[in-house]
């Protein structure tokens, strides 16, 4: 499925009757999930995050921007932010099976239809610019929207789309394709917004003008501006590239903030410029409070967050995921002015990522399900279950060893074994339902219809499907399970001996969940006519059967010896 990304900022954010009216038009085109709305008061302003097919995001875009130039009026409007239009910008993103082209041919699509149709000038940014002075939001952005009528009399800034004409009311809108854009606030225990501004500028990546410190203030914009010899401005860069930063109040709030923009959150990461906001906060006599995101976060940049502040710790990142996401919350103190709730501000959280029906149930909701006469969930789904267990067990083994005392020399090597755990046990997670959707499948292809010849052929296709991958699941199981046993084999020789006969249990439940995989496999391949394809795949099977049982019985012998010494 094809996904793109949409973040309109509509310059509103204190009438909450017109925010509504706004999303109320986004959400009701079919194929559209609004993921976010997060309106600011001080900054008069809304970011609206929605996603959808192509086609879907074209039509709510666009109606979008048409509500807000009939409910918004920027001759009125005074905020915080800099902004050019009712609509101030419309970025959009690819997420999914979507190519960067195609989503620049959707802006410029988009934004002549805007053009054409509203008669609002549309000037192109990022990687849609059609000119070298437009790739930058804030260059466009210059002047904002009182700036914009003599804007338009220059001929260098004739819109790309729509009239040269100035719209009194609903202005001018940015738009274009650009990669992932994480908006983030750093906050601070004070109101004065030029600390704020003077840190973001050490931040940002195109710096501030050299100063002299000034002895009586730590605050750098006190200093005696460094010049050239043409009166100019000495620039120095700032610490982190891919970055953009201002200082603002947030009477909200209370406090001085520093916004941040991230282009690309893994050349610069959210926690490297936190810690290094932090730094300069202390420099300065003030304190960083906590964090807040405007909008949503990609899941890799908040694992990437809490996995460092783990380390830092000296803890191990072979956690479950949940752990590792909240140690990011904690670190960047995300909760310090607005709640953050991972299914609403993680992206892949909030488009839908959901754990299957049969792992979100207790043990005993599960048991009672598989004890009912119904055919599924069944073995396959117990097998994959064994096999998590079994991970979920390595995954512990390797932390306890991580931090018990005289084993510093294996931290390395546990932290190795507690991620590696931790993928599978997660894999096989999903695995305990798609082994019962795949025998579903099965079932549904069985009962097609076949009147005629092409009916016929249909319904053999696909149960040929079905029944090859009611094979490949549980293979794909049993593989993974024995994966588990290799990591007990080196857990019981290696890891705290106080937990190897924890080790040895994942071995054994990995060993039942090899057999019980592999039974559901052969099972299935009656079901498959091609010869050579089932003689391979129980060849393969009984060859994973056979490697298990002599690592699962190493394991045993090794576990022995050591409960014996």
């Amino acid at each position: 499925m094809k996904l793109v990304e949409c973040v309109p900022n509509f310059s509103e954010g204190r009438d909450l009757a017109k925010i509504n009216t706004i999303t109320d038009v986004i959400s009701g085109v079919d194929g559209i999930t609004i993921l976010d709305v997060d309106p600011g008061a001080d900054t008069n302003r809304t970011v609206v995050t929605f996603i959808g097919n192509p086609e879907a995001v074209s039509e709510a875009a666009f109606l979008g921007i048409k509500t807000a130039a009939e409910v918004i009026d920027m001759s009125k409007h005074k905020g915080a932010h800099a902004r050019l239009g009712a609509t101030d910008v419309c970025p959009f993103i690819p997420i999914a099976n979507v190519s960067d082209d195609e989503c620049i041919d959707l802006s410029k699509s988009v934004g002549k239809r805007v053009g054409e149709e509203l008669r609002i000038p549309i000037y192109l940014y990022e990687k849609s610019a059609q000119k070298l002075d437009r790739l930058k939001l804030p260059t466009i952005r210059r002047g904002e929207y009182e700036g914009l009528q003599e804007k338009l009399k220059d001929e260098n800034w004739k819109p790309d789309f729509g009239p040269v004409e100035f719209n009194s009311g609903a202005g001018a809108t940015v738009m274009g394709m650009r990669d992932f854009l994480i908006a983030y606030n750093i906050n601070l225990n004070t109101k004065d917004q030029r600390l704020a501004t003077d840190i973001a500028f050490e931040l940002r990546e195109s710096g501030r003008s050299k100063r002299i410190p000034n002895p009586n203030s730590p605050n750098l914009l006190d200093g005696e501006i460094v010049r050239n010899t043409d009166g100019s401005p000495v620039k120095v860069s700032g610490l982190f590239k891919d970055v953009k930063g201002v200082g603002w109040y947030i009477d909200t709030f209370k406090r001085a903030q520093i916004s941040i923009n991230f282009n690309n959150y893994k050349v610069s990461t959210i926690h490297n410029v936190f810690d290094a906001a932090c730094k300069l906060a202390d420099e300065r006599g003030i304190r960083v409070t906590g964090s807040e995101l405007v909008g949503l976060i990609p899941l890799d940049a908040i694992l990437m967050a809490g996995k460092h502040y783990l380390q830092k710790q000296g803890r191990t990142i072979g956690v479950p995921e949940s752990d590792i996401i909240e140690s990011a919350v904690q670190s960047l103190g995300l909760n310090d002015v607005t709640p953050f709730v991972p299914e609403e501000k993680i992206i892949e959280y909030a488009v839908g990522k959901k754990s299957g029906k049969l792992i979100s149930l207790s043990v005993g909701g599960f048991t009672n399900e598989l004890s009912t006469n119904s055919p599924a969930p069944g073995g396959g789904s117990v097998a994959a279950l064994a096999g998590s267990l079994g991970a979920a067990l390595s995954s512990m083994v390797a932390a306890l060893t991580h931090e018990k005392k005289g084993f510093e020399s294996q931290k390395s090597e546990m932290d190795m074994i507690g991620q590696d755990a931790q993928i599978i046990k997660d894999r096989l997670a999903f695995l305990v339902d798609e082994d019962t959707r795949a025998f579903n499948n099965v079932m549904a292809a069985n009962r097609l219809p076949a009147i005629d010849d092409a009916e016929k052929t249909m319904k053999d296709d696909a149960i040929l499907k079905a029944n090859q991958y009611a094979i490949d699941v549980p293979f794909e199981v049993a593989t993974l399970c024995y994966s588990i046993i290799q990591l007990a084999d080196v857990l019981v020789s290696k890891g705290n001996p106080n937990s190897v006969s924890d080790a040895e249990v994942a071995a054994e439940v990995a060993l039942a969940g090899v057999r019980g995989a592999a039974m559901n496999g052969l099972i299935n391949l009656p079901g498959v006519a091609d010869g050579d394809y089932c003689e391979e795949k129980r060849k393969n099977i009984n060859k994973l059967i056979e490697k298990a049982e002599a690592k699962h019985d190493l394991v045993f012998g090794k576990t022995i010896a050591v409960i014996d010494s």
